[in-house]
C-alpha cells in the first residue's frame, strides 16, 4: 500500500476519543436536507404514512452523512460497509415505499434490469481504484453516494411495484451477490484498500480484520435484509393464493 494522503469528505480520520465531536456541518449539505424535507414535507400533504417513511429515510441520511459515523468511515473500512448497507437496504427502500405510484410508474425497466445496475454499481464501488478516487475527491464521493442510493431507490420501488414472483426472484438474486461481495472481502488474505492502511490500528483493527468485518456486515446483516423483505413477499404471494375463508384458491 502506498502512504499518500487521504482527505475523505467526512474529514481525516478520528482516533476514539475524538470521534464524538466529528459531526459534519457542511452548510452545503444542511441547506440540501432542510430543502429535500421542506419539498417532501408539502408534497405528502394528506398522506402521513408517506410523510412518516420519508423523513425516517431522512434520519438514516443525517445518520450516515451528518453524525459522528461520517468521520468513523474514514477510520475503518468496517463502518463505510455499514454505510453502504444502510444507504441502499434501509434509506433506500424507506424512500421507494414513500413514493407514490405515479412516481413508480414514472421508473423506466423492471426488478430484473435495476437488480443488474444496482449490484454493477455495487461492485464498481467496492473496486480498490473506484473507493480510493471517492475518498480523494468530494465530487467523486457523491458521485458514488448518489449512485449507491438512486440506483437502489430505483431497485426498490420497481420491486415494490412488480408482482410478487419477480420481487421475490430480484430479491434474492441481489441478496445472493451482496452475499457473493461480502464473501470475497472476508475470505481474503490481503487486505485491498489503501485509504485505510494507517487508520484502523487506533480502533483496535489490522487493515486485513477491518476489511474482513467489513465483509462480514456485507455478508450477514446486509444480504439478510434482502431475505426477510423477500420472505415477506413470498408470504404476501401465499396470501393470496388463499381464499377469505381460509381454503386454498
Amino acid at each position: 500500500m502506498n502512504e499518500r494522503i487521504w482527505i475523505p469528505y467526512c474529514g481525516a480520520a478520528p482516533d476514539p476519543g475524538g470521534l464524538i465531536g466529528r459531526w459534519n456541518l457542511d452548510p452545503g449539505l444542511l441547506c440540501l436536507f432542510v430543502a429535500i424535507s421542506a419539498i417532501a414535507f408539502v408534497r405528502t400533504a394528506g398522506r402521513p404514512r408517506e410523510r412518516a417513511l420519508f423523513f425516517a429515510a431522512t434520519a438514516v441520511t443525517l445518520l450516515l452523512f451528518v453524525s459522528p459515523f461520517c468521520a468513523l468511515t474514514s477510520a475503518l473500512f468496517a463502518a463505510r460497509s455499514a454505510h453502504h448497507v444502510l444507504l441502499t437496504a434501509l434509506a433506500a427502500p424507506l424512500i421507494a415505499a414513500a413514493m407514490p405510484r405515479s412516481a413508480l410508474n414514472a421508473i423506466r425497466g423492471g426488478p430484473a434490469s435495476w437488480t443488474a445496475v444496482s449490484a454493477l454499481i455495487l461492485w464498481l464501488w467496492h473496486a480498490p481504484s473506484l473507493y480510493g478516487e471517492a475518498l480523494s475527491s468530494n465530487a467523486v464521493y457523491w458521485l458514488m453516494q448518489a449512485s449507491l442510493l438512486g440506483s437502489a431507490i430505483a431497485f426498490w420501488a420497481t420491486v415494490r411495484a412488480s408482482s410478487s414472483v419477480a420481487a421475490v426472484a430480484a430479491l434474492l438474486a441481489y441478496m445472493v451477490q451482496m452475499g457473493l461481495l461480502g464473501s470475497l472481502l472476508t475470505f481474503s488474505d490481503e487486505a485491498f484498500y489503501a485509504p485505510h492502511a494507517l487508520t484502523t490500528t487506533a480502533w483496535g483493527f489490522s487493515p486485513l480484520e477491518d476489511q474482513q468485518l467489513a465483509g462480514l456486515l456485507m455478508w450477514v446483516p446486509g444480504a439478510l435484509a434482502y431475505l426477510c423483505a423477500a420472505l415477506a413477499r413470498l408470504h404476501r404471494l401465499l396470501e393470496d393464493e388463499v381464499r377469505p375463508n381460509g381454503l386454498p384458491a
